[in-house]
Order: C-alpha cells, then sequence, then structure tokens
C-alpha cells in the first residue's frame, strides 16, 4: 500500500448545504455545441514513476477547462486534470471507462495506472481507464482554505479527533467553528461549487470530450454516490455504471447525521464480525479465545489508564487504537496482521502475562488506504480541502456545533468503539459551514441498463445495507452481494470480477440474488 495514513474521521471533515427540493434543482441541458476535445499529451514524469519504463506508452495526460458554474458560466472556468491508459487491443476498443476512487477527495488520476488490479484483462484490452482529479482536487483547480502551511498545520493541533474533556471539547469545536471561517475567508467561488452535482456535469463534459455518446463508469464508496447523481442527471447517456462500496444516496443528501450514524454503526458491525470470525478459526487468528472481551478491556484500559509501548517502541493510545481499527476494518488483506497487532497489545497490558517481542509489521498500527477506494478523512491537510468542501455541501445537517458533545455522548453510550469518534466527524465541522447548492434526488431515473451495485456483507464505510438501499432506490439496478470483509471488493474476488467485465463489455447483467466470495479467506494457514 502507497500511502500510510491513520483511518478514521478527520480533525478538519464535512459539512452540509442548502437544500433545494428537487423540482427547483435545474436539469443540466443537453449541449447545443459540440464537445471541446480532449487533447492528450505526454505525462509528466513524477506521474508515472510507478510505471514500468516499458509500459509508459500506453498512459497519456490531458487538462480539460470546465465552468466554475455550470449554471453561471460567465463566472470563469476551472481545470479538470486527466490521466488515459490506453485500449489494450485497440482494433477491438469499445470506448472509456471512467473511474472515481471516492473519498470525497481521493485523485482519480492514480486509478489508470493500478488499473490492472481490480479490472480484468479482457477489460483492460477493450477499453481506455480515465482517471480525473474531481474539481478541486489534486492536480485539478485545487481549493484551498489557508494562506499557507502554517496557518494549517496550527489549526490541526488545536483539534482532538476523539474529545473527551471539556478543555478538549471547547478546543475542538472552536477549531471547527475557525476551519470553517478560513474556508469562507480563503477558498473564493470554487467553494460554492464543489458538490457533486458539480462534478457530475464536469464527468458528462468529459465524457462527451473524449468522444463517448454514453458513459461507462466504475466507482468505488463515495464515487458511487458520483455514479448515483449522474444517472439521475443524466440517466440518457448511462451505458454501463458500475458502483462498488456504495452509499445510500437518499440519505445522504436528506439527513447527515442520521447517515453518520448509521455510517458508524457500520464500523461497529463489521468490527464485531471480525472479532466473531477470529474466534471461530481458532489457532489462525492470533487473537483468538475471548476476542470480543480483549478488544473490549483492551479499549477501555487505554482509555482510562492511558498510553501503552509495545516492545518493538509501537507507541498506542486510545485514539490510535480507534483509528488503526477503523483502517485495518477497510482492508481485508491486513486483518490477520491487525489480530498478531492486538494479541502483542493484549500480552503487554495484562498484568503478570509476559511480554513477546513483536514483529517489525506490527507498526502496520497507522496502516495505509487501497489505492482503489476513497481516501482517509483524517488524511493530513496537503494543500487543499476538499473532503470537507464536497461533504459539507452534499450533506444536510440540522444539528448545531454545540449539540455535538451531547450526541456524541448518546453514540458513545450504542456504539462503544466508533460512537464518539464518528459524532466529531462531519456532525461537528458542517454546522458552521458556508452554504452550498446540491443535488438532492429524484434517485429513481430509469437508465437503458441496470447500474451494477456490489456490496460487501462486513463493508465497515459503507454498510451492506447501504448497498441494498442503493440498488432500490434506482431506477433499474442489479445487485451482487460478497461475503466479504473489508471496503469495496473490485480486484479481491474473482466472482464479482467475472461479473463486472461481462457487464462492462457486453451490457450483461447478473441474475438477481447473486452472491459471490472473495478469492481468500482473511484468515489462513501460513504456506510452507
Amino acid at each position: 500500500m502507497p500511502r500510510a495514513t491513520t483511518v478514521g474521521v478527520a480533525v478538519v471533515l464535512a459539512v452540509g448545504g442548502l437544500v433545494l427540493p428537487a423540482a427547483a434543482i435545474p436539469q443540466a441541458p443537453v449541449p447545443q455545441a459540440p464537445a471541446t476535445p480532449v487533447v492528450w499529451r505526454d505525462c509528466a514524469a513524477d506521474q508515472l514513476t510507478d510505471v514500468p519504463p516499458a509500459e509508459r506508452f500506453r498512459f497519456s495526460c490531458a487538462d480539460y477547462t470546465v465552468p466554475l458554474d455550470h449554471d453561471r458560466p460567465g463566472l470563469g472556468t476551472i481545470n479538470i486534470a486527466l490521466l488515459r491508459r490506453a485500449a489494450g487491443v485497440p482494433s477491438a476498443r469499445v470506448g472509456s471507462i471512467f473511474v472515481n476512487p471516492g473519498g470525497p477527495g481521493g485523485p482519480g488520476t492514480v486509478l489508470p495506472l493500478r488499473a490492472a488490479g481490480f479490472l480484468q484483462a479482457s477489460v483492460l484490452d477493450r477499453f481506455d481507464v480515465v482517471g480525473f482529479d474531481p474539481r478541486g482536487i489534486g492536480r485539478s483547480t485545487a481549493v484551498r482554505c489557508f494562506a499557507t502551511q502554517e496557518d494549517a498545520d496550527a489549526l490541526q493541533r488545536r483539534g482532538t479527533l476523539i474529545p473527551r474533556t471539556p478543555e478538549q471539547i471547547h478546543q475542538t469545536s472552536a477549531a471547527r467553528r475557525d476551519y470553517a471561517r478560513y474556508c469562507d475567508r480563503f477558498a473564493g467561488p470554487l467553494l460554492a461549487n464543489m458538490s457533486t452535482e458539480a462534478v457530475a456535469r464536469d464527468l458528462d463534459l468529459l465524457r462527451a470530450g473524449v468522444g463517448d455518446e454514453k458513459l461507462t463508469y466504475v466507482g468505488f464508496s463515495y464515487g458511487t454516490f458520483l455514479g448515483a447523481t449522474y444517472v439521475n442527471l443524466f440517466p440518457q447517456r448511462a451505458r454501463a455504471i458500475v458502483l462498488d462500496g456504495s452509499v445510500d444516496p437518499r440519505l445522504r443528501a436528506s439527513d447527515g447525521l442520521a447517515y453518520d450514524r448509521q455510517r458508524t454503526e457500520g464500523f461497529e458491525i463489521a468490527l464485531s464480525a471480525f472479532l466473531a470470525e477470529c474466534d471461530r478459526v481458532g489457532p489462525l487468528c492470533a487473537y483468538s479465545g475471548g476476542a470480543r472481551a480483549k478488544y473490549d478491556a483492551s479499549r477501555e484500559y487505554l482509555k482510562s489508564r492511558g498510553p501503552v509501548t509495545l516492545p518493538d517502541g509501537t507507541f498506542v493510545d486510545y485514539e490510535r487504537f480507534v483509528a488503526a481499527t477503523g483502517s485495518f476494518l477497510y482492508q481485508r488483506a491486513y486483518l490477520a496482521t491487525f489480530a498478531e497487532l492486538l494479541q502483542h497489545l493484549h500480552l503487554a497490558i495484562q498484568p503478570g502475562q509476559p511480554r513477546v517481542a513483536a514483529e517489525p509489521r506490527a507498526r502496520l498500527f497507522a496502516t495505509g488506504v487501497s489505492p482503489r477506494t476513497d481516501t482517509r478523512p483524517d488524511t493530513p491537510y496537503t494543500g487543499e480541502d476538499s473532503y470537507a468542501s464536497v461533504n459539507c455541501s452534499d450533506k444536510p445537517f440540522t444539528n448545531r456545533l454545540s449539540d455535538v458533545p451531547g450526541i456524541a455522548d448518546r453514540w458513545d453510550r450504542a456504539m462503544s468503539t466508533f460512537g464518539r469518534y464518528g459524532a466529531w466527524a462531519d456532525a461537528a465541522t458542517c454546522p458552521p459551514w458556508p452554504a452550498a447548492d446540491r443535488y438532492s434526488g429524484p434517485w429513481n431515473r430509469k437508465t437503458a441498463n441496470p447500474v451494477l451495485v456490489v456490496g460487501n456483507y462486513y463493508d465497515p464505510a459503507t454498510r451492506y445495507d447501504f448497498a441494498k438501499r442503493m440498488a432500490a432506490q434506482l431506477g433499474n439496478a442489479r445487485l451482487v452481494s460478497v461475503d466479504a470483509f473489508g471496503h469495496c471488493v473490485l480486484g479481491e474476488s474473482t466472482c464479482v470480477d467475472r461479473i463486472t467485465a461481462d457487464y462492462l463489455i457486453n451490457l450483461t447483467a447478473p441474475a438477481p440474488g447473486q452472491v459471490c466470495a472473495p478469492d481468500l479467506p482473511i484468515f489462513r494457514a501460513p504456506v510452507t
């Protein structure tokens, strides 16, 4: 995994916008003039550093101009950065697949570089894979809330991920309020035009710019919300849409607090299932033998008595413990490693238990994020503020910032690991955020071909219930369920990958009720 970040909810997070009735939201007009074509060029050297030299000929880059405000084109334009992986067999080329990694805030230009990890060779032979950095993100025109890095760093230091003491609550609340003020002051007109509706309308221009009559699209996590928005704004222009790790679009667009509470509960469901699976497999899991009781005891120890340093020097406090749990639940490939780390921690804090040497990989306590899925909400500030800008445009919160401590107390009682953590996320960041227009539905416009929705049973970030609701709310959709842990699954289940390839190439929708499995279990005997 190329990026080492700690999972969870950031000191700087998302906000609600102005809700417009569906009838009041203007539908994107059919372009009256021919689309401006995308002009491809060689990519900058630093964009292809991970690509073998012999493969670099496949990739090209572009910049594309779109309106800052699609309803008011006279306000100026912004730039969208693109990166393309050319189809392997040009003579068999069908068109382009646009991809989005989620977040919101994930730079999409990295996905074509890794497309072989989540799309089958038959798909890569027939389609260009086109990634784009959505507005405000990455190499596109960035949304920035600070004049200097020093200002951003100072604000970050004032907040706490899981405020518990009166002083922490006061400081974190003030930091969230000041963050909104910084953004209102420095981000300029782009801040009011960061909604997913705006990105979907950008995507429609990009589709036309590469010469495709209809959109073929694969979206992960938040990218499923972008896909759902597109097919409801432009149902007649949707060819094949794959949504892996789906949100509940109606709930997300109507009640941010209820959505975040259910999302937080999804982490608790995934954690319970992981601990139960650990005990079920016995010795294959290093943490087996009362895994739930051991986990709860470790959490409460760190919460009440303070941090622990493991024998290899790994420092673990309460906040890091909760954040790392969420991060590992995202990535099924690391869950066995997480079980080993949990066992090291258990032995370190239990009186009378022998200390054991931890393997170096135990330092994965701050593990990375899968490159195909969303950027972590708690990624440190790196010169843009897209996560909050998008979420705070899309998700309406009616609570006040002063309500959050009480919400956190209630969620903590109901969800003992993630409740307080989740409550201090978007529900704390969004109330003071500047208002923005957004798309709030309808979600049931029919497409000619079914949208393919994929959902894992134990996805922590986009719980399985969300996938079922996405499929039910869209006007024409087919759900593929996966008996799997982790956030999103393309590239980890041959069953899903074959269904997806047949759908993308031949427009063949799977039979209703299809259930797949991952290729590998999370706990397995070591290879000898």
